[in-house]
């Protein structure tokens, strides 16, 4: 199948929510001129999240601001995933699996660093005009794997695919304030947005940014991304995909940037967590990222390698999906919140690896915040302490003694079926009964992306990373009609204040928005929040130079990985 050719200017067309969300429960910088950099806090003196323990700053793990850079080149090295991407297509990037894996193939217009603040990508230089405008001009000489050389005309056609609503791209709405984007010279494109939008600018430095060649995927029809090449602009390039078992690419030696030191890089579906473990143990994988919890104490002392942590910008929390029925008064929801066991779950759920908060943000997403205003996001928030006898006291006061409310979980990992069943034995401490619901890992994922799949549910387990550094990526999903306001909360103010926020360049302005609105989702308790995750990352002794920040979503971060000094 060819799809028609595009003009040189795409507006969206239609309109419906895209898929909007971050899986595992299952999911800023030089060229920019100086006015804009300010407005966005992307300035040096803002580089990115506390390298020394930042979100996490009292957990039991010390948080390593990367791995040592490598010694030398390899042949080749073997990267453990738990699960087959269903497709690599950029448009479909929304989880783990694929981002992994497309990060080292696709590149965006600008780039996520190993800091996570954002340098210029494909884009050279991002220019803001005026507030409703953004001007990307291109690095010139930039080839794609198949070899044609990247134009404004790849560009316009790839943000294209992601603003059409037929393609149900599952970063849609990330587009859905852009009026138009424009081929405005050979290698320059102008993107028009509807009213200014502090966000977008962030996006593109995710897959919502990556360009890939328009010619190779009109070529590869309804084949793109499953098969032959992604014809992106990436260090590497697609090579063999043997469906169930693993993915190889193979280092593109046209790639504009710093050559990958490794030829090639195996990516290996082990599903089944115990294997994924020994994989690593006997060297038959040399690394791999969310390393299963279970497993840290064994891997960290194993002797076989180095298990890091790093900044995750991940937040575990009890997503509420049904505030019409009991979950509907705001006392029962902090009754549920008191009588939980945080520091039993960091313990027991993330392996002691994390830290209990009452937080829905993490420390870390607000670096580029002055302290004052950072200070001021965690100021007042209540105790993440469990209180057994004052959640007593609220179910009482609420009338729900012996009511019950039904909790999804899922043999997925133990950070899921453990927060499962603490909430469950909070509930059975205070009166309410929660029973729980077991759903198939392979299936657990539609509880984010269909309705029918959270029939009979009020509330599952979610991991939630941050796209962007910046607390408006998860702030906004309790915004009216946000595609993860799975219980349809609604308030008018919350909506004006979050489209404030998302709409202000100025970054003091903007984050004080941000703090009223994380007080505002935390006194309503519209997710629970639980505790942050750092990012976790195995490498044996052979290898090193792969990032510990959750940046490996959306930085090249394969290109890093070479031999270990010996």
């Amino acid at each position: 199948m060819t799809r028609s050719r595009l003009p040189d200017e795409w507006t969206p067309h239609g309109g419906r929510a895209g898929v909007d969300f971050h899986l595992r429960s299952a999911r800023r910088r030089y060229a920019l001129p100086v006015a804009a950099l300010a407005a966005l806090g992307l300035i040096a003196a803002c580089s990115g999240p506390p390298r020394n323990g930042g979100a996490a700053s009292d957990a039991p793990v010390k948080l390593s601001a990367g791995t040592p850079a490598a010694a030398g080149p390899l042949d080749s090295f073997t990267w453990a995933v738990y699960a087959e991407p269903p497709t690599l297509d950029y448009i479909a990037a929304f989880d783990y699996p694929q981002n992994t894996i497309l990060s080292n193939v696709c590149e965006s217009l600008m780039r996520w660093t190993p800091q996570l603040t954002t340098a210029p990508g494909l884009a050279e230089k991002a220019v803001n005009p005026d507030p409703k405008t953004w001007v990307y001009d291109l690095r010139s000489g930039v080839r794609f794997h198949d070899g044609g050389e990247m134009s404004a005309d790849d560009v316009v056609f790839s943000l294209g695919r992601q603003m059409n609503p037929d393609n149900g791209a599952a970063w849609n709405s990330e587009f859905a304030n852009v009026e138009t984007v424009t081929k405005t010279g050979p290698l320059q494109v102008t993107v028009k947005l509807k009213q200014p939008d502090a966000m977008f600018p962030q996006y593109m430095a995710t897959a919502a940014g990556v360009v890939a060649s328009r010619a190779g995927v009109e070529k590869a029809g309804k084949d793109y991304g499953t098969s032959g090449s992604l014809d992106c602009t990436g260090p590497f390039k697609l090579g063999t995909w043997t469906k169930g078992q693993s993915i190889e690419l193979q280092r593109f030696d046209g790639y504009w940037g710093t050559r990958a030191k490794s030829a090639k890089a195996v990516f290996s579906f082990l599903t089944d967590s115990s294997a994924r473990t020994n994989a690593l143990l006997s060297g038959e994988a040399d690394g791999g990222y969310l390393i299963p919890t279970e497993s840290y104490d064994r891997l960290g002392k194993s002797g076989a390698g180095t298990l890091y942590f790093g900044e995750g910008l991940s937040t575990v929390n009890v997503n509420m999906t049904n505030m019409k029925g009991v979950l509907g008064d705001v006392r029962v929801r902090r009754a549920l919140s008191l009588a939980l066991d945080r520091r039993g779950f960091v313990k027991a759920g993330l392996g002691g690896a994390g830290t209990a908060t009452s937080s829905l943000t993490t420390k870390a997403v607000w670096a580029q915040a002055p302290q004052k205003i950072r200070d001021s996001a965690f100021t007042g928030l209540p105790s993440p302490e469990q209180n057994v006898e004052a959640a007593k006291r609220l179910i009482e006061e609420a009338g729900a003694t012996g009511k019950t409310v039904t909790m999804a979980t899922s043999s997925i990992g133990q950070d899921v079926s453990l927060l499962a069943t603490a909430v469950q034995d909070a509930g059975s401490r205070i009166g309410l009964k929660v029973e729980l619901k077991t759903i198939a890992p392979n299936a657990f994922t539609s509880l984010f992306t269909d309705p029918a799949a959270r029939e009979g549910i009020d509330m599952f387990p979610e991991t939630y990373y941050d796209s962007i550094t910046d607390p408006m990526d998860l702030l906004s999903n309790f915004q009216t009609g946000a595609y993860q306001n799975y219980a349809g909360y609604s308030d008018p103010a919350y909506d004006a204040l979050t489209d404030k926020a998302k709409s202000t360049y100025d970054l003091s302005e903007r984050m004080t928005a941000a703090v009223e609105l994380q007080k505002k989702a935390s006194d309503q308790l519209l997710w629970i929040p639980v505790a942050e995750w750092p990012t976790a990352v195995f490498l044996n002794k052979r290898i090193t130079g792969a990032p510990t920040t959750i940046s490996y979503l959306y930085y090249p971060w394969a290109a890093d990985v070479g031999a270990a000094a010996r």
